[in-house]
């Protein structure tokens, strides 16, 4: 007798992300909730299905740095898979968020397994690589004018479609002083100054306008004069 073999189902990993099940785990998260704490035990990767996650790091002298702001669709936490076995550092949700937690274990064996898993992690790796890279660039050649435009259209998404979208959620100040590595008094003197040339809005929410690349492309001389008047960067 002849038995027809049922065809296996395609894997899909956003499915898989979605799906608790096999160690899988989702959970949601709060405002200034933290997911893991710099120093905790490094045992699982994160994926962001909704929200947003900041990276943070703390020196040993007590200063603290933003080194990354994540949205949905994003991993975080892979270090566990490089050997490390405590955390480098502490990611906290900055919005409501929704957070799919896969231990160890079972993300290697997915890795292994699933080729498709692995192109979209490995997609994801290398475009965090290049923005780090820029990142790195941006710290050392860059004036903190340039550094807080760049970083306030990165939170619009700018370049996706060459357009802007309203920043959802508030950063503070504070947060984008330590994103772009100067002070809350030089973000408050360039966001002002931003908004008077009419780069950004602030209505309920901050809107940034595509203009704000003119910052980043070109040298501006009224921004630059004032810069310098404030001292080393």
């Amino acid at each position: 007798m002849f038995v027809k073999k049922s065809r296996k189902a395609a894997f899909d990993p956003k499915i898989f992300l979605a799906k608790v099940g096999e160690g899988k785990t989702i959970s949601k998260y709060q405002k200034d909730q933290i997911v893991f704490s710099q120093g905790d035990i490094a045992d699982a990767v994160f994926y962001i299905q909704k929200g947003k996650i900041k990276l943070t790091v703390v020196s040993e002298r007590g200063k603290e740095a933003v080194v990354g702001i994540l949205e949905p669709g994003h991993f975080f936490g892979e270090g566990c898979l490089n050997g490390h076995p405590l955390r480098v550092t502490t990611a906290t949700a900055i919005e409501q968020s929704l957070i799919t937690r896969i231990p160890k274990a079972e993300m290697i064996a997915t890795l292994h397994d699933q080729p498709e898993f692995s192109e979209l992690f490995m997609a994801d790796l290398l475009s965090r690589n290049s923005r780090i890279e820029e990142d790195l660039i941006d710290q050392l050649f860059n004036s903190s004018e340039k550094r807080l435009a760049r970083a306030l259209l990165l939170l619009a998404n700018f370049g996706k479609e060459a357009t802007v979208e309203p920043i959802i959620g508030k950063f503070s100040q504070e947060t984008l002083a330590e994103m772009i590595g100067t002070t809350r008094s030089r973000v408050s003197f360039f966001m002002n100054k931003f908004r008077k040339l009419g780069y950004i809005e602030y209505n309920g929410k901050l809107e940034i306008r595509n203009s704000l690349l003119n910052v980043v492309l070109y040298d501006k001389p009224e921004i630059r004069k004032n810069d310098a008047s404030k001292g080393p960067r």
